[in-house]
């Protein structure tokens, strides 16, 4: 009977005004979250990452990594939340409650911007699918600078809320901030427009990597493609940094997406041609054009045009099957030595800038003139 009685004054004695059975009470429960929280664990280590690793995608598994953590902390904080609960905490002299449900909320929140930071994830390998299927690299560029920007906006909006959370107005911050961003807004002017600039060359794609391009003086090959400045590599070797908003803002020739190259000859006969030699000769250069096997048979045309100051010209207007410029140096070249064959054939000579000069003697015309 007398220990009855001192357990029984055991169990009423308090501690800060909380009862001994509130206190185990309240360390049960969080004991059970603990446990809750290693049951949970092991559900995803050894039924739900098994599952998803058996399907064909990779989302499912990384929106379980995303949540695995976060839903274990949750627990934890669900437990602490109730032990706070049963322990009924003074307000005086402390609000020791208040303090509590205060740290609750910034448990939630950092629980809350701990999920969606991992959730990043998850949105950054769809978006790098869909970047996947597109035949331009530059969305591939932009999926990492997302992942970023979305991860920064994360903390940022979690430290305000956890500054909210402990009773601290953040509107005066809020305006400073603004004033603040006004400031780096205008000093970082350029470089939000170069920003722009890329994301307007990924909307937009009027190159890509290894295109060869002619914006302005510029020309050569692109080699990067940031998120301030584009590099172009020249034929000369040399690297032209250019920033994203001034070419976005100039007429860019990408010669990379012609679908084949453009062979413009003028070839000039000499005047002691006959017109039966040119109808030759126009027709043998299209016979070659027919049969030869670097040249586009779609669209091409041979005809004289001209009577030139110092030649009859033949117009050799036809395009190259390959865009590649060796390929299409060795087309244009064969193409060149067979006009000549085919002329030499037919007895024709190339001409050449020249000058006749007439003599007129005056002086014996007069002579003619007085005589008898």
């Amino acid at each position: 009977m007398e220990t009855l009685l001192n357990l029984q004054q055991l169990i009423d004695q308090t501690v800060f005004g909380i009862g001994l059975t509130r206190f185990i009470s309240a360390f049960a429960v969080l004991f059970l979250a603990l446990i809750l929280k290693r049951v949970i664990a092991h559900l995803f280590t050894k039924s739900l990452f098994k599952a998803a690793q058996k399907t064909s995608g990779t989302l499912d598994d990384t929106l379980l990594k995303s949540i695995n953590k976060p839903a274990e902390f949750l627990v934890v904080v669900i437990g602490f939340y109730l032990g706070v609960e049963i322990l009924q905490l003074p307000q005086q002299p402390t609000d020791l409650d208040q303090l509590a449900r205060n740290a609750v909320q910034i448990l939630l929140t950092f629980n809350l911007a701990w999920f969606c930071y991992n959730m990043v994830s998850l949105l950054e390998q769809w978006l790098g699918h869909w970047a996947g299927k597109t035949e331009s690299s530059l969305d591939d560029h932009l999926v990492p600078f997302i992942r970023k920007c979305l991860r920064v906006f994360i903390v940022i909006l979690a430290i305000l809320m956890l500054i909210q959370n402990l009773g601290y107005s953040i509107s005066g911050l809020l305006a400073s901030l603004g004033l603040g961003g006004l400031a780096v807004a205008l000093a970082a002017k350029d470089s939000l427009s170069n920003i722009f600039g890329s994301i307007m060359i990924l909307l937009d794609r009027p190159f890509s990597i290894g295109d060869w391009i002619k914006a302005g003086d510029m020309e050569g090959t692109v080699e990067e493609i940031g998120f301030r400045s584009t590099r172009i590599r020249t034929f000369a070797k040399t690297m032209i940094t250019v920033p994203n908003s001034v070419l976005m803002n100039m007429s860019i020739d990408n010669f990379s997406q012609m679908p084949k190259r453009r062979i413009k000859l003028n070839v000039g006969v000499t005047y002691d041609t006959t017109p039966a030699q040119m109808r030759q000769a126009v027709e043998a250069i299209k016979q070659l054009l027919r049969k030869h096997p670097a040249i586009d048979q779609e669209f091409f045309l041979v005809n004289f045009t001209d009577f030139g100051s110092s030649s009859l010209d033949i117009m050799v207007y036809c395009f190259t099957t390959s865009t590649i410029w060796g390929e299409y140096l060795d087309a244009r070249q064969d193409v060149c030595l067979k006009i000549m064959e085919i002329l030499e054939s037919i007895g024709l000579e190339i001409a050449f800038p020249s000058q006749t000069l007439y003599m007129h003697d005056m002086d014996g015309e007069k002579a003619g003139d007085n005589g008898p």
